[in-house]
C-alpha cells in the first residue's frame, strides 16, 4: 500500500478526534425499536502534480433509524466545512445537508412503501460497485440519488420491484453554492459555470425490476430500471423531459464478485441557449453534464473472509471499478474513471483506501470542473490518492 506523509499541522488536528473516537462505540438504542448514532470521518488527499498534501476533518454524520413491526423510518444529516476541500468556509456545519429523512410502513414482511426523502430505486443498489468515491453514475445524478416522494417496494419469489413517484429532488441544505445537497441533482447553475442552464426537475417516475437466479457456481441478480421526469427552464418558462434507462448484473461466486452496467440518459431541455448541456450540482458545486449519453460500469472484487490481527481487522475487499460516460454530442470528449481500491474495518473505524485515475473527471486531477462531464477537461488521465477514515457509532 502507497503512504504519503500528513501535513503536521493536519496531524495535529486528526490525531485529538481520533483519540477521543477510540473509546467504546456510542450508538444509543433508545428503545427496542429507536437507534440514534452517526459518524465522524477523516479524509487524505495526496495528489504531488497539484502539491496536494492534505489530512484533516471529512464529515459528521447524525442518524436514527426506527424499526417496528409495521412502522420503520431513517434519516442522516451530514456535516462539512472547514478543512480542505471546504478551505474556503469558516466552520464545520457551513456546508450541510440531509442524505435521506423517511418514515415507511409495512404492509407485510415482503412489501413496504416509503415517504419523505429517500433513495430514488435505480440501476445496482445502493451503489454501482465496491468503491467508496462512486462511480461517474454519481456525478451525472444517477447512483445513490435521494428524492422526496413515495417508493413502493415488493419482493414476490425471486422477483423484487421497486417504483417511485417523487414530485422534487432533495430539499436545497446549507452551503455557499446552488449546489447544496448530497444527491448530484438538476439544478441552476452558479455564475461561474460558463454557459451554465437554469432547469429545476419535477414530476420524477422511476420503476426498478431485478430477478435473483443462479447462472452455473454465480448467486446473479439480473434488472432494467427506468426514469423519466419534467424539466422545467426558469428562463424559458418552458418544459423538456429527462429519460434514462439501464440494464445491470450483479454476481457472486464465493469471496467474488462481478457488477455490470449500460445504461442511457438523454435530456432534451429547453435551454434559452444550447440544449447539449444541463448544470446540475451536489456537495457545493455546480457544473455541466452533457445532455445525452451512455454510461458503462464495471466492478471487480475479492473479499477476504475470516479476520487479521487478532480479530482486530475484518471485512477486508480489494476491488477494481471502471466506468465510462460517452456523450452522444459531436465534439464532446469522453469521461472516464478508473479506481483500485481496498476497505476494512478496524473495530468501530471503516477505512478505505483508493488510487484515484480519471480523464475529463470534474473531480480528479485538477480536469475543468465545470465542463468535464460537457465538452471535456483536460482529456488525458490524471491520478491521485484517497483515502477515508471513519468512526461509526
Amino acid at each position: 500500500m502507497a503512504m504519503f506523509p500528513l501535513p503536521r499541522r493536519c496531524a495535529h488536528l486528526l490525531f485529538p478526534v481520533l483519540l477521543t473516537c477510540s473509546a467504546a462505540a456510542l450508538a444509543v438504542p433508545v428503545t427496542d425499536e429507536l437507534d440514534v448514532g452517526g459518524a465522524i470521518r477523516a479524509r487524505f488527499d495526496h495528489d504531488p502534480d497539484r502539491d496536494i498534501d492534505k489530512a484533516g476533518f471529512d464529515t459528521l454524520m447524525l442518524r436514527a433509524t426506527y424499526t417496528s413491526d409495521s412502522w420503520i423510518g431513517a434519516a442522516r444529516y451530514r456535516f462539512y466545512g472547514k478543512q480542505y476541500p471546504y478551505q474556503y468556509t469558516d466552520h464545520i456545519g457551513d456546508v450541510a445537508f440531509a442524505e435521506y429523512a423517511w418514515v415507511g410502513y409495512r404492509f407485510d414482511a415482503d412489501r413496504q412503501v416509503q415517504v419523505g426523502l429517500n433513495q430514488v430505486p435505480f440501476g445496482l443498489q445502493p451503489y454501482f460497485g465496491s468503491t467508496f468515491y462512486e462511480t461517474l453514475g454519481n456525478v451525472v445524478g444517477l447512483e445513490d440519488v435521494s428524492a422526496v416522494g413515495a417508493k413502493y417496494i415488493q419482493q414476490q419469489g425471486d422477483w423484487n420491484l421497486q417504483a417511485g413517484l417523487y414530485g422534487r429532488p432533495a430539499w436545497p441544505g446549507r452551503g455557499t453554492s446552488n449546489g447544496s445537497t448530497y444527491s448530484t441533482v438538476v439544478t441552476s447553475a452558479d455564475d461561474y459555470v460558463p454557459e451554465g442552464t437554469r432547469n429545476q426537475e419535477r414530476q420524477i417516475v422511476v420503476a426498478r425490476l431485478a430477478r435473483s437466479l443462479q447462472l452455473g457456481e454465480w448467486k446473479s441478480e439480473v434488472g432494467v430500471s427506468a426514469l423519466t421526469s419534467r424539466l422545467e427552464n426558469k428562463d424559458t418558462h418552458d418544459a423538456g423531459r429527462r429519460n434514462a434507462y439501464a440494464l445491470h448484473y450483479l454476481g457472486q461466486n464465493g469471496p467474488w464478485s462481478v457488477q455490470l452496467q449500460a445504461g442511457r440518459q438523454q435530456m432534451s431541455p429547453r435551454n434559452p441557449g444550447s440544449d447539449e448541456v444541463v448544470s446540475f450540482g451536489g456537495y457545493d458545486g455546480t457544473f455541466n453534464v452533457a445532455s445525452r449519453g451512455n454510461l458503462y460500469v464495471g466492478d471487480l472484487s475479492y473479499s477476504f473472509p475470516g479476520t487479521f490481527v487478532g480479530g482486530w481487522v475484518s471485512g477486508m475487499k480489494v476491488y477494481g471499478n471502471y466506468s465510462r460516460f460517452d456523450k452522444s454530442a459531436t465534439g464532446f470528449d469522453a469521461s472516464e474513471r478508473f479506481i483500485l481500491g481496498t476497505s476494512f474495518s478496524v473495530r468501530s473505524f471503516y477505512i478505505a483506501v483508493e488510487w484515484l485515475n480519471g480523464r475529463n473527471d470534474p473531480y480528479i486531477g485538477g480536469s475543468s470542473y465545470t465542463d468535464s462531464l460537457a465538452r471535456g477537461g483536460t482529456d488525458h488521465w490524471e491520478n491521485q490518492l484517497y483515502a477515508n477514515v471513519g468512526y461509526y457509532f
